[in-house]
């Protein structure tokens, strides 16, 4: 199948992806860590487990066995055994799909035993993503969206078919703020609760990550920069699901083929016109001080 959709493409990869939030979560008790990544920016991108390397390798033996000719990019690329072997790892042409892979996003939360890890796979194409999933093994729950179809929520012992149309409904005032927008912290704080995570996290206490605006958790997110293979994968489900999604400016997010790096610009993700314009006037403010 030499251009399969995105719904071909989930379909297939989601038994493999079943098995491997499975996996995951079974051996989370006893995982190990790896020496940190060549990434200082942050403990949280430096992290690497058992789990990331393992859970690439499945997927890429899924995607090579089921679509031999697909691009793909994983996050553990530089590792893995299979990179060789994909035709390319780069956006092609419209049509020509990108498959993404974060095995294991929030590695230093399964490092530290946490729940709210993720799985997270996207299906880009040359403007925009036409599919992703995250999948949360611990918590045995789905999210997924399809360009144009919307995004729906299940549980992991469900097919694509059987999940619900996802409506979130924030159940607190709480803005997240990704690592380096501590600064933006007291703009907020007179209307929302504001977890920064660079100074929240704990390895004790389980906090909310990005995946809350799918959950609820949230009322509205900023992440400094927005990696295809994560955040701006996350986002653009909150996006099918309902929730404004712009730049820090209030643009709409560039295509993606204009971006460098696999990686958009910082993100804005609210659940209302009322809670974008509190976040895009936190930037503002910030910006003139």
């Amino acid at each position: 199948m030499l251009n399969p959709t995105p719904r071909q493409i989930l379909e297939t990869l989601l038994p493999y992806l079943q098995v491997a939030a499975a996996y995951s979560h079974q051996i989370q008790p006893q995982i190990a860590a790896h020496p940190d990544k060549d990434r200082p920016e942050n403990f949280f991108a430096a992290a690497l487990s058992d789990a990331d390397l393992s859970v690439q390798t499945l997927v890429e033996v899924a995607l090579l066995g089921n679509f031999p000719e697909i691009r793909f990019y994983g996050e553990e690329h530089q590792k893995s055994f299979n990179t060789k072997y994909f035709r390319a790892m780069d956006l092609g042409p419209q049509g020509d799909y990108l498959v993404t892979l974060d095995p294991i996003d929030g590695t230093r939360f399964y490092l530290d035993h946490h729940a709210n890890y993720q799985m997270i796979l996207g299906i880009l194409d040359r403007e925009e993503f036409a599919a992703a999933i995250a999948i949360s093994p611990a918590q045995n729950i789905y999210y997924y969206a399809l360009r144009g179809e919307g995004a729906f929520k299940g549980s992991l012992d469900h097919g694509l078919a059987a999940c619900s149309p996802l409506q979130v409904e924030p159940t607190n005032a709480r803005v997240y703020l990704g690592w380096g927008l501590g600064g933006l912290a007291p703009q907020l704080k007179q209307g929302y609760e504001v977890l920064d995570l660079a100074a929240a996290y704990s390895q004790e206490v389980q906090v909310p990550n990005l995946n809350g605006v799918l959950s609820g958790e949230l009322t509205g997110a900023m992440i400094k920069s927005a990696n295809f293979l994560d955040g701006a994968a996350l986002a653009f489900i909150a996006a099918e699901a309902g929730w404004i999604v712009t730049t820090f400016d209030g643009s709409p997010p560039p295509p993606l083929y204009t971006c460098r790096g696999y990686q958009r610009p910082g993100l804005v993700v609210a659940s209302s016109a009322a809670v974008h314009q509190d976040l895009l006037a936190a930037v503002q403010a910030a910006d003139k001080k």
